[in-house]
């Protein structure tokens, strides 16, 4: 039966009815009340059209659905938070996991149990009352699940690795219907795939993740006019080269529409913004970000000792949704002339459409291997550059051509692909998902995904396609 023949039909209204009878949640059709609601998206670059939505309560409602759109070969979707959209799951079945959302601490063994649509911020409230720490993202919102299976680079992530590195374990559904447990011992091999794999290999209802011993930190944002770009760009980047492994940061260059929303000195105008996250003394701290005020006058210094549960105001990620084009690659070097070539194409001369455009320095603990590796690819990268527009609809193609000739300009310091977090709405194409992984690790994947999903059910994602 294909999914054509399926959607919108009398015998769908009537199983979607049965299905909805057994769920603890419920399953919807685009007709009924609370649908446009269930399946909108943080991020709005890829609106889904699904033929079944289902609400899940529980993990017994994910194994439901998966069985169900199994029998009527409908591919799934699934999504949390919507931040990291693939493509449309029209006429699929997407399964909305956020109520999903319990966090359970265990401070005697330094562990998170986290479920399926819990938001970073809820995971780092729940860890600092026992004085710890998970490795998360900069954004509060952005679903802990969601970001793990990408890889997850963080502030602490120089210091402690990737967020993939510390999960312990997952709880998942498979293509079979069928609840596992993946970890070092149980399903080895799914286990290395799910944490990089990202949504390729099965519908994620909990992970247990690792917690650190972490309460505080010195971080916060420089802001510089941006008129020269380029000599704060090349201070920041011998910068890094001195810097520990203990302080993760980034430059970001944005340009500020002229909005009440945003701090009066910012409005209107072409900003450098430094972003510094220092896990260790606020007297080390200070010593070593002094290179950087050294740049010049700023227009805001928000550099100050912090609870690790501040540690979104720092980034201040958008908290609203929205048309968010996104792309990424990671950068073998950020030599001179690379530098150069960057500020030209993104500076206050260049003519971009780009809204921002963010330089994060690698390196440090996200360059060894884990004690139990991972699907994690190029951990030689020493930086990842991110292009963010935000363009109107008759602007889309402008902002995405442009993006595409930053990275195709960039390429000669690129690994070859993106970072796997970052991979754009209007990049799911396999030529990209397969450049986001060594060659090694893409093939086995592929074997992975044979495996356990040898019919591509879960492949409305940047889909990697069994061997």
């Amino acid at each position: 039966m294909n999914t054509s023949s399926v959607a919108g039909t009398p015998a769908l209204r009537e199983a979607v009815a049965d299905l909805d009878s057994r769920l603890g949640g419920s399953a919807l059709l685009p007709e009924h009340p609370g649908y446009a609601e269930a399946i909108a998206a943080h991020n709005q670059t890829a609106p889904h059209r699904v033929a079944v939505a289902v609400l899940a309560a529980d993990a017994d409602d994910v194994r439901e659905a998966v069985a169900f759109a199994a029998a009527h070969s409908l591919p799934v979707a699934v999504q949390a938070t919507g931040h990291g959209p693939s493509t449309t799951a029209d006429d699929g079945l997407l399964i909305v996991t956020r109520a999903l959302d319990g966090v359970t601490v265990d401070a005697a063994t330094r562990t998170a149990r986290v479920g399926a649509g819990a938001r970073w911020g809820k995971v780092v409230a729940a860890a600092a009352k026992e004085g710890l720490a998970p490795p998360n993202g900069s954004s509060p919102l952005v679903g802990a699940i969601g970001y793990a299976i990408g890889g997850g680079v963080g502030p602490l992530g120089r210091a402690n690795g990737y967020a993939a590195d510390h999960v312990r374990s997952f709880d998942v559904v498979t293509a079979d219907g069928v609840a596992l447990t993946a970890s070092a011992t149980a399903e080895p091999d799914l286990f290395w795939a799910l944490r990089g794999g990202k949504g390729n290999f099965g519908v994620i209802t909990a992970m247990e993740i690792g917690l650190l011993p972490v309460t505080r930190l010195y971080g916060g944002g420089l802001f510089f006019e941006g008129d020269n770009a380029a000599e704060i760009l090349r201070t920041y980047r011998d910068w890094t080269t001195t810097t520990p492994e203990e302080l993760a940061s980034s430059i970001a260059f944005i340009r500020f529409p002229d909005l009440d929303v945003f701090p009066e000195p910012l409005r209107g105008k072409y900003i450098a913004h430094i972003r510094v996250f220092y896990f260790g003394s606020a007297d080390d701290g200070e010593r070593l970000v002094t290179p950087l005020r050294a740049i010049g006058p700023r227009l805001i210094d928000t550099l100050a000792d912090m609870p690790y549960t501040e540690i979104g105001t720092i980034n201040n990620d958008p908290t609203e949704p929205g048309p968010y084009y996104e792309r990424s690659t990671l950068l073998r070097s950020l030599d001179d002339d690379a530098l150069d070539t960057v500020i030209g194409l993104i500076g206050p001369e260049a003519n971009s459409p780009l809204l921002a455009v963010e330089i994060r320095q690698l390196g440090g603990a996200l360059s060894r291997e884990p004690a139990v590796p991972n699907a994690v690819s190029f951990r030689d990268a020493a930086f990842s550059l991110f292009l963010a527009s935000v363009p109107a609809p008759s602007d889309v193609d402008v902002a995405v051509d442009y993006q595409t000739k930053v990275l195709s300009t960039m390429a000669p310091w690129s690994t070859g692909g993106p970072y796997l977090c970052f991979i754009g709405s209007h990049e799911a194409d396999e030529a990209t998902v397969r450049a986001a992984y060594e060659p090694a690790v893409y093939q086995r994947l592929r074997e992975v995904k044979r495996q356990y999903d040898p019919t591509n059910l879960f492949r409305v994602n940047h889909n990697i396609p069994p061997a």
